[in-house]
């Protein structure tokens, strides 16, 4: 067992200064990637009650985005083992604006130019995804990195949140062109940022002789265990409930509990900020415990239990008690992402974790693009409550794949 650390010589306290530095950067920029990556989401009232496009259609576009970055993810991981984290991201990020901003017009042109132009905004955006997960597990130990990853995988609802708050009321006041063009504002301004504030962390170096071929350092983790495979499998079908709310919460309120569209975007954009704190309690947890897995297992159990009693409440149309499960239901769907982020890093080592973490993002996306339409399409068959139990499937299934152990060969 190698026991080479990723880290830099930490202070007394474990965590060098700048590693909070890193780790705000990296929240803030991919929060702005999340921002337009579900923009299109939150469109869907526009789109399906005021425009009357098909609920299958509406979810199909707003999948687009997280299809875009199931093309691109373990691209960009490479890229990251290869060249390091700081240009990866800001030039994902520059990027991304690009397409956002060139995606103001094409609002105008047809669904199928703009679904396009989304598609290469979230492949654009998945930079940030490997990249800045690379560099939370470079800068913190062992130790703390349970909670820095909670801290950073806050981005992903802090961006949806923002996007719930901001996106329908642009869009009603200004055009679907609105919050595409605040997307890329955010966007820009956190390139820059990331290009001036972020450093790589400190890697050791891969040596040439014939004899460092079977280290952990050059091996792939893949040929090691199949931890890394379960990992990824499980989190695919942990990630089908954070997507179904994700997409379908705010329309479900305002269409099926007949919630006004601003009290609706005010619930889903409070159970977003619930959740970006439950992903810092559970990651501190599991730094409490030492382990990634076993308190991911606990999550998937409560994530069969809180879709159960949401789809309870929304049968018997109870409003005030479905915005309260609403809100619990998504803090617990995504409450494993930080868990199996810093399992698979920890697993993967310095010079895999981007391509690993790629994979991981791939799996988790390809099942989030298949949610819109599929899902869309259930609902509109069965109903929002059946489709919210059938939903609780998901995270049942996952319980057989989640190891008991974690694995970090490369840390004592």
């Amino acid at each position: 067992m190698s026991t080479t650390n990723t880290a830099p010589p930490a202070a007394p306290t474990g965590v060098p200064a700048a590693a909070w530095r890193m780790l705000a950067l990296g929240v803030a920029a991919q929060a702005a990637g999340t921002f337009l990556v579900s923009t299109p989401a939150y469109l869907i009232p526009f789109l399906h009650v005021q425009q009357g496009m098909p609920l299958a259609e509406a979810g199909l576009l707003a999948a687009a985005p997280t299809f875009g970055m199931v093309l691109t993810l373990v691209a960009w991981g490479a890229l990251a083992d290869r060249f390091g984290e700081r240009w990866v991201i800001a030039g994902g990020l520059a990027l991304t604006a690009v397409f956002a901003a060139v995606a103001v017009p094409a609002a105008g042109w047809g669904y199928a130019a703009l679904g396009i132009l989304l598609l290469l905004g979230g492949g654009a955006s998945a930079s940030v995804n490997a990249a800045s997960g690379r560099v939370v597990v470079g800068w913190f130990p062992r130790s703390r990195r349970g909670l820095a990853m909670g801290i950073r995988q806050m981005s992903q609802p802090l961006g949806v949140a923002v996007a719930a708050l901001v996106v329908p009321p642009l869009a009603e006041q200004h055009g679907i062109g609105a919050p595409l063009l605040a997307a890329a504002v955010a966007l820009a301004v956190l390139a820059l940022a990331c290009a001036i504030g972020i450093a790589d962390p400190p890697r050791p170096a891969k040596t040439g002789t014939p004899s460092a071929e079977n280290t952990p350092a050059s091996t792939s983790p893949y040929r090691r265990s199949r931890f890394l495979v379960r990992i990824h499998l499980a989190s695919a079908l942990l990630v089908v409930p954070q997507f179904t709310l994700s997409t379908f919460g705010l329309v479900w309120l305002i269409t099926a509990l007949h919630w006004n569209p601003a009290a609706a975007g005010a619930v889903i954009a409070l159970s977003q900020f619930v959740g970006a704190f439950g992903r810092i309690a559970v990651g501190h947890l599991s730094d409490r415990v030492d382990s990634r897995t076993r308190v991911m297992r606990w999550v998937a159990v409560s994530g069969v239990a809180v879709m159960l009693l949401l789809a309870a409440t929304g049968l018997v149309e109870w409003s005030a008690a479905a915005a309260v499960m609403l809100v619990i239901a998504t803090t617990v769907s995504v409450a494993d992402n930080g868990l199996a982020f810093t399992a698979v890093a920890e697993a993967a080592g310095p010079h895999w974790s981007g391509r690993a973490l790629g994979v991981q993002n791939t799996g988790q996306f390809m099942a989030a693009s298949v949610v819109g339409p599929a899902i869309g399409a259930l609902i509109t068959v069965a109903g929002y409550p059946l489709a919210f139990a059938l939903v609780a499937l998901t995270p049942l299934a996952s319980l057989a794949l989640i190891p008991r152990h974690d694995e970090h060969p490369h840390e004592p």
